[in-house]
C-alpha cells in the first residue's frame, strides 16, 4: 500500500492521491478473500477448526455479515471518490468489530484470531494521519480488552489471561506508530524524487530546445568514437541524415585523429582542458571543440562551429558598417567643399583687401576642417596595429598634463592631476595619448575655466585601473548620452564627430573600456583598464 506523511485533517480529502484509494480498493478485497476463506472452511468442516468453536451460528452470521459490508465498501469506492479518511475509518472500524465477534464465537483470545487486527491497522496506518492511526490503535486494543473481560465476568476465565489481550493492545500501538513513522519517510522520498523527476523532465525538455535551435552542431560521442547522440545542427553541417551510431571516422578523419590524440593526452588529468582546431569538410571550414563530460561512459561532448558561415556575417557587417560610414563622409565633406566652392567664386568678384581676406579665411578653416576629419578617418585603420607595453601612469600623466596645458594654450591652474599609488598599465602610448588628449581638450572647451576646473583622477581597485577626467561644466545632456560614442555625432560646430568614436575603439584595441558616467556634476569620462602587474 502506498503511504503518506502526517497531515493535517482539514482539506485531506481534495489532496488524496489517486494511488490511496488503489491501495484501499486492493486491501478491501484481501478483507473480501479472508472472510471468504473464513466462511467457506466454517461451512465445510464445522467443528473440525477451531473457528466457530464457541458459537458457530455467530461465527457465520458474522462473516456474512462481514463479506456483505466488505462488497458495499468496494461498490461505494467505484461509485463515490470523495471523503476518504471517513471511508477508511468505517473500514477500520468494521474489521475490528468483526474480528472481535469472529474472535468471541470461536473461543477468545486463544483462537489467535486478534493478530488479524495488526494487518487492519497496518493497512491504514500507511494511508491514515498519523491521529486516526493511533484511533485505531486504541479503538481495537480497547476491543481486545473487552471480549477478554467479558470471558472473565461471564465465563469466569482466569484473570491472568490478560496478559496476552495486552501485550497484543501494545502491539497494535507500536505497529501503527512504527508504521506510521516509515510511512512518512517513504512518502518524503517519494515526493523528493517526483520533484527531482519533474525537474530533470523539465531540464532535458530546455535542453532538447536550445540544442534544436543552435547554431553550432553538437555531438556527443561514446568512449570508441561513435555518435550517441547529435542536435539537427550537426546533422545540417555534416550533410548526413542520421548520426547516431556512425563513427567519428566516417565523418571527419582529420578530427578523429586530433580527438584521438586529445582523450590519449586527457586521461591522466582530472580536468582535462578543451581540445579546439580547425577542419575543412563538405566545403565548410569547421571549428571543432572538444570537451570531456566527466560521465564513466567517457563520454565526449563536439562542439561544430561553421567558420565559413560567421566569415561571411562579419564580412557583411563590415560592408554595411562601411556602407555607413562612407555616407557620413560623403555628407561631411559636402559641406566645407561647399563652403570652398563659394568663397573661390566670390573672390573671383570680390575688389577689396579686407573682403579677400575674410573668404581666404573662410577656405581656410574648411581646408583645415577636412584635413580633421581624413585623419580622423585614416586613425581608424590604426585600430588594429597595437604595440601595447607597461606605462608608469603617474610619471606619464605628470609630462602629458603639462604638454598638453603648452601646445593647447591652456593655464596649467586649470589643470588638476590626483593620483594615488603608482599604478602600471599595459596600453599602446600613442593610442592613450590620442585618447586622452581628446577627452582633455573636450574637457577644456566645456569647463568653466577657473582653477582646477579639469581634473584627472587615477584609481587603483583591485586589479583595475580607473583613469577619469572630469570638468566642471554642465556635462552632457540627457537627450544625448544614447549618441554620445556614435560616429559623425557632436554637438560642436568645428568638430568631425569622430573623436569620442574613436576614443573608443582605440580604448577597445587595447582591453580597455571608455563610459561615460552618469549623474556625476559636470562630464565625467573613465577609461578603465586591467593593471599590469607583471612584465
Amino acid at each position: 500500500m502506498a503511504a503518506v506523511p502526517e497531515r493535517k485533517e482539514h482539506g485531506f480529502a481534495d489532496r488524496v492521491p489517486d494511488s490511496f484509494w488503489v491501495s484501499l480498493r486492493y486491501f478491501n478485497v484481501y478483507r473480501i478473500a479472508v472472510v471468504t476463506v473464513f466462511l467457506g472452511s466454517a461451512v465445510s468442516y464445522h467443528d473440525e477448526l477451531p473457528l466457530g468453536q464457541h458459537s458457530l451460528p455467530m461465527f457465520l452470521y458474522t462473516c456474512g455479515a462481514y463479506l456483505l459490508a466488505a462488497c458495499i465498501f468496494q461498490a461505494v469506492m467505484f461509485l463515490v471518490r470523495e471523503r476518504f479518511s471517513v471511508q477508511l475509518t468505517l473500514h477500520v472500524f468494521a474489521d475490528i468489530a468483526a474480528i472481535t465477534l469472529l474472535m468471541y464465537s470461536s473461543g477468545g483470545m486463544k483462537s489467535g484470531l486478534g493478530v488479524m487486527l495488526l494487518i487492519s491497522i497496518t493497512g491504514a496506518a500507511l494511508v491514515a494521519p498519523r491521529r486516526l492511526t493511533y484511533l485505531y490503535a486504541a479503538l481495537a486494543a480497547i476491543a481486545a480488552l473487552l471480549e477478554q473481560g467479558y470471558w472473565v465476568l461471564v465465563f469466569d476465565a482466569p484473570t491472568s489471561n490478560f496478559l496476552q489481550p495486552g501485550l497484543l493492545s501494545i502491539g497494535y500501538f507500536a505497529t501503527a506508530g512504527i508504521t506510521s513513522q516509515l510511512a512518512e519517510l517513504v512518502v518524503a522520498n517519494e515526493t523528493l524524487a517526483r520533484q527531482r523527476g519533474r525537474a530533470l523532465q523539465s531540464q532535458q525538455r530546455v535542453n532538447q530546445l536550445v540544442l534544436a535551435d543552435m547554431q553550432d552542431g553538437v555531438l556527443v560521442l561514446d568512449r570508441e568514437g561513435r555518435v550517441a547522440q547529435a542536435n539537427p545542427q550537426g546533422a545540417r553541417l555534416l550533410a548526413i541524415e542520421r548520426l547516431a551510431g556512425v563513427d567519428l571516422h566516417t565523418l571527419l578523419p582529420e578530427a578523429a585523429r586530433k580527438w584521438s590524440a586529445w582523450r590519449q593526452a586527457a586521461e591522466g588529468s582530472r580536468t582535462p582542458s578543451p581540445g579546439i582546431f580547425d577542419v575543412s569538410a563538405r566545403g565548410r571550414d569547421l571549428r571543432v571543440r572538444l570537451i570531456d563530460a566527466g560521465t564513466e561512459e567517457e563520454l565526449t561532448v563536439v562542439f561544430i562551429e561553421d567558420m565559413t558561415r560567421l566569415r561571411e556575417q562579419a564580412q557583411q557587417l563590415k560592408l554595411a558598417a562601411l556602407g555607413r560610414l562612407t555616407a557620413n563622409i560623403a555628407h561631411e565633406i559636402r559641406n566645407p567643399l561647399s563652403a570652398v566652392s563659394h568663397a573661390a567664386e566670390l573672390l573671383d568678384e570680390e575688389q577689396g583687401a579686407s573682403g579677400r581676406m575674410r573668404l581666404t579665411r573662410i577656405i581656410r578653416d574648411n581646408t583645415l576642417r577636412l584635413e580633421r576629419l581624413v585623419s580622423d578617418v585614416l586613425q581608424l585603420n590604426r585600430r588594429d596595429r597595437v604595440e601595447a607595453e607597461r606605462i608608469h601612469l603617474n610619471h606619464w600623466l605628470i609630462g602629458f598634463v603639462e604638454e598638453f596645458a603648452r601646445n593647447e594654450s591652456v593655464r596649467p591652474e586649470c589643470l588638476s592631476l590626483e593620483m594615488g599609488s603608482e599604478a602600471l598599465v599595459r596600453f599602446d602610448r600613442g593610442h592613450l595619448h590620442q585618447v586622452l588628449w581628446n577627452l582633455m581638450r573636450n574637457a577644456v572647451r566645456h569647463s568653466t575655466s577657473a582653477d582646477k576646473c579639469v581634473r584627472v583622477v587615477v584609481n587603483v581597485l583591485a586589479d583595475q585601473v580607473e583613469l577619469n577626467v572630469i570638468d566642471d561644466g554642465q556635462g552632457v545632456s540627457e537627450s544625448s548620452r544614447g549618441q554620445l560614442f556614435e560616429p559623425f555625432f557632436t554637438t560642436y560646430s568645428a568638430g568631425t564627430g569622430l573623436g569620442l568614436y574613436l576614443a573608443r575603439e582605440l580604448c577597445a584595441a587595447n582591453g580597455a573600456t571608455l563610459e561615460y558616467v552618469d549623474g556625476a556634476p559636470g562630464g565625467h569620462f573613465r577609461i578603465v583598464c586591467e593593471e599590469a602587474l607583471t612584465a
